[in-house]
């Protein structure tokens, strides 16, 4: 008679296969051991802790469902499970598993650090922050929660965000993220060029890292360096760090083209395609660069290489047949990429000035329909202006150009505007929250294949804030904002030369990007007004005209689902 495994044994089994990359096999022993002990919460938590770490996440939020089941009352059962909720974009739901058991496991560092991390996850930082320090409160030497609290500090733009930074790394010296971390939080508070020097450290002792890489970057362009030599370590890296040269490629082409060279952009992207002809992200890079500086033959045959196979391949063919002046296929391939990803923003853009070269009646629906573009007026004494300009232009006056953004001539604000802590700030969100919902009110009926009007009657949230200030001659590049259904602008501070003559500063809505010559004028133009809050959908490209004097202050966001 053959004798069957015990439980343990099995157990150690499964982890070891896992350990061997056997996922199939870890996940059939742990059945097996679970089939033989099936009351056993330990035995269910230990299972979905090893599909976790195997990526079968699906899997692991099931059996750890079983093991909290089992067993109600393990708090680190329900924290483990929290933790997979989070990874799988599930965090209101994690929050409130981790809320269940609160009193037993008040006393549990573990218990506030998870809990704060998914906080942040869902954009409370004040939550987030509370939740740190009660951890920190409980063992103040906790490295995760120095780590995430320093974190913190620096995104709601805390004056100590540097020091917590200094204090994490006195726990973990080693950690590079903390090191960037702290660059970023010199940087913001004024020791611009101590911040240079970490991330020039950091840089060279990891090469073959992207973000730091990138950070080096932006600190060197905001020090005054050329758009031709601000991103030059990134050659040194690639010699340094050959195993990783296609992300160090990605990364510098990137930081080209956000300064708008993209010529030299295209150029580091065609070598990057000819050292690893076999990368499809690669090739997918040189097709777009290749074609957005005219270098049609050649982004045509990479296209078709790579085949329209992903949803990113068919988005860079069908911007590419817009430029070729191939409409129907570029509306074909829209059609397809949004049959898959229907929020796609970018795709739906794309779709609009396809919609509008073919005559499509369907650009009506999607843009034309009234309300869709507004302006609404905050109300006076819910938002203190002078107060809310003052703080703006302390923040952009230790801010620079970023890279990657559409400004042209002006600094634009670091992270995110309202997840800091200035009380004019906060005021300036609850007028504009208000300003949403008085928007939202007058939009028309809510539709479920309509990219912004599926969103009508959810609640929404902001997913981004800024602001910018332009300086003479500044402007916005023709863009979009990928990451909202609603975009914005508020109009802070305006110069004299913003007139309704010239139309100078003015908003413009609805235009086609230059490089794709499609000859496509903007559809609405906005005179921008101080005090009021210009909104349109977010699949619209825009962009605002150069004026000639003073400075025009703007705050904006996106709005998304909740």
């Amino acid at each position: 008679m053959s004798r069957v495994a015990s439980p343990v044994l099995l157990r150690e089994q499964a982890l070891a296969a896992e350990k061997r990359g056997d996922g199939a096999g870890a996940a059939r022993l742990f059945d097996q051991a679970m089939a033989a002990a099936p009351g056993d919460a330990a035995l269910a938590n230990s299972a979905a802790g090893s599909a976790l770490r195997l990526g079968q996440t699906a899997r692991a939020l099931a059996l750890y469902e079983r093991a909290t089941k089992l067993n109600p009352r393990s708090a680190e059962f329900v924290i483990n499970h929290a933790i997979a909720l989070g990874e799988a974009g599930e965090v209101s739901t994690a929050l409130d598993r981790l809320a269940k058991v609160r009193t037993l496991a008040t006393r549990e560092v573990r218990y506030w650090s998870v809990r704060a991390g998914l906080e942040r996850q869902a954009a409370d930082l004040d939550a987030a922050a509370h939740s740190y320090d009660r951890a920190l409160a409980l063992s103040p030497q906790h490295g995760l929660s120095l780590h995430g609290r320093a974190r913190i500090a620096l995104e709601r733009g805390e004056d100590d965000a540097p020091g917590r930074y200094e204090q994490a790394l006195g726990v973990d010296s080693g950690n590079p993220e903390l090191w960037l971390g702290r660059a970023i939080a010199l940087d913001a508070g004024g020791a611009a060029a101590d911040a240079r020097t970490i991330a020039q450290q950091v840089a060279d002792a990891l090469p073959g890292w992207p973000e730091a890489q990138k950070l080096r970057a932006q600190l060197t362009y905001a020090a005054g360096a050329s758009e031709t030599e601000f991103a030059a370590h990134y050659a040194v890296a690639i010699a340094k760090a050959p195993a990783q040269a296609a992300d160090l490629y990605h990364s510098w082409s990137e930081a080209l083209a956000g300064v708008a060279r993209h010529d030299l952009a295209a150029q580091v992207a065609i070598r990057a395609a000819q050292a690893h002809p076999d990368d499809p992200r690669i090739l997918l890079l040189a097709a777009a660069t290749a074609s957005r500086v005219g270098d049609c033959d050649r982004a045509t045959g990479l296209i078709a290489r790579l085949g329209e196979h992903t949803p990113a391949a068919r988005l860079v063919a069908a911007r590419h047949r817009l430029r070729l002046g191939e409409p129907d296929r570029a509306e074909a391939l829209l059609e397809r990429h949004l049959q898959d990803q229907p929020e796609s923003i970018e795709g739906w853009a794309l779709r609009s000035l396809a919609w509008r070269k073919l005559g499509d009646e369907r650009e009506a629906w999607l843009h034309g329909q009234p309300g869709l573009i507004d302006r609404v007026r905050l109300e006076e004494e819910a938002a203190d202006f002078a107060r809310a300009v003052a703080v703006l232009d302390r923040l952009h006056d230790a801010s620079a150009q970023p890279i990657g953004q559409s400004v042209r001539g002006g600094t634009q604000t670091r992270g995110a505007l309202f997840a800091r802590l200035e009380p004019e700030l906060r005021q300036l969100q609850r007028a504009i929250q208000a300003a949403l919902e008085r928007h939202r009110a007058q939009l028309p009926l809510a539709d479920d294949h309509h990219p912004l009007l599926r969103h009508r009657d959810m609640p929404w949230r902001i997913a981004g804030s800024w602001s910018v200030r332009l300086a003479a001659n500044g402007q916005h590049e023709v863009h979009i904002h990928p990451q909202g259904m609603l975009s914005s602008a508020l109009y802070m501070r305006l110069p004299e030369t913003i007139d309704a003559v010239n139309k100078d500063g003015w908003l413009e809505i609805g235009g086609a990007p230059p490089d794709l010559g499609l000859d496509l004028a903007p559809t609405t133009l906005i005179e921008p007004r101080e005090g009021t809050l210009a909104l349109f959908p977010s699949t619209l490209y825009h962009a605002t005209r150069p004026f000639t004097g003073g400075h025009r202050l703007t705050v904006a966001f996106d709005a998304a689902p909740a």
